[in-house]
């Protein structure tokens, strides 16, 4: 303004000019929080938290079943999932995509650094060696694990010491009992004897009563038989003690005496 002119101000237009500024600030200051806001992480033991890191971790598309199967061990429920998920789409935190009625979920690929071509190739060359190093690992656990199994099927020190107490043991037993036989001393006791002739009393027994219900039986099925009872025998593959070399007879001679038994 020139010195001198006349300028009429007025009060009420500053007054509403004010207002709008401080409303004008107001919404850039908001404007300026709201990505803040957005972008702020869930804590990461909360339904989203847990959610978020899994769909980060995995890196490939999922749908809400994917992520309830494979979050189980957190006890959360799939309405619970779904809703972490929705929430987590809509303010931009992963990315989606509707097929149908089905929606996929995948991770923000923008968080993730591209690695460049000679990064790549570099990559390549340390998972090669990483690969290399793997079969070497394995061709080595591998050798262990046979030195494992080989060690295992020897005995320990404790089994051997144990072993070498108990044979040593039997071979002084029997070096005594040959000094006895060299001596001429009998080593079967009387009630070690008896418990033998009686065993074989009860033997000789059996063998005479079953010899005698074969005899009966047979001579009931050849008696009125058209067949030849030698070619009967033959053909039913059945062998008398006879045919092969043994005699009742002469077993029960080396009975005890006074306990043989006539023939049957």
């Amino acid at each position: 303004l020139g010195r001198g002119s006349c300028f009429h101000f007025n009060f009420s237009s500053v007054r509403c000019l004010r207002r709008r500024s401080k409303t004008s600030r107001a919404l850039h200051l908001l404007r300026r929080c709201k990505p803040c806001i957005d972008t702020m992480a869930p804590k990461s033991d909360s339904a989203e938290g847990i959610v978020l890191n899994f769909v980060n971790e995995q890196n490939r598309p999922l749908n809400s079943q994917n992520v309830a199967d494979f979050l189980q061990k957190f006890n959360l429920k799939k309405a619970a999932i779904q809703k972490a998920l929705d929430s987590l789409a809509d303010s931009g935190r992963i990315s989606f995509k509707e097929y149908g009625k089905q929606k996929i979920y995948l991770a923000r690929q923008d968080q993730f650094q591209i690695p460049n071509t000679e990064e790549l190739n570099q990559m390549k060359e340390e998972n090669a060696k990483l690969q290399e190093m793997l079969e070497e690992q394995k061709k080595a656990n591998s050798q262990l694990e046979g030195e494992i199994k080989s060690l295992q099927s020897h005995l320990t020190l404790e089994d051997i010491q144990s072993n070498d107490v108990k044979l040593r043991k039997q071979v002084k037993e029997m070096e005594e009992r040959l000094t006895k036989l060299r001596g001429g001393v009998t080593l079967v006791s009387p009630e070690e004897r008896k418990a033998v002739e009686k065993t074989y009393s009860d033997a000789i027994s059996q063998w005479r009563k079953r010899k005698r219900m074969f005899k009966d039986v047979w001579d009931a099925i050849t008696e009125n038989s058209p067949k030849n009872p030698q070619e009967f025998k033959e053909e039913l593959c059945l062998e008398y003690d006879e045919d092969i070399g043994v005699s009742l007879q002469i077993y029960s001679t080396l009975m005890p005496h006074g306990k043989k038994r006539p023939r049957g």
